[in-house]
């Protein structure tokens, strides 16, 4: 598995928890954000457009950098 599905499965993941806890324990407002991010994967599954994969393209984070010769 290449380290930008690693991330992008960390990130997903992380917010997926963080919003389940927070809806539990604080305020049950917080169940739109497992919410939403289930409705980006739906949306990304259809259209091949990610926002955390084009956040990650933009910063250059999870792919090898080209060596200059």
């Amino acid at each position: 598995m290449n380290s930008q599905r690693r991330i992008h499965d960390g990130i997903v993941g992380i917010l997926v928890t963080a919003g389940t806890a927070l809806a539990y324990w604080v305020n049950p407002m917080w169940w739109a954000l497992p919410g939403v991010v289930g409705l980006l994967l739906i949306q990304s599954a259809f259209t091949g457009f990610c926002p955390v994969y084009y956040t990650l393209e933009m910063l250059r984070i999870g792919k090898p950098t080209p060596q200059s010769a």
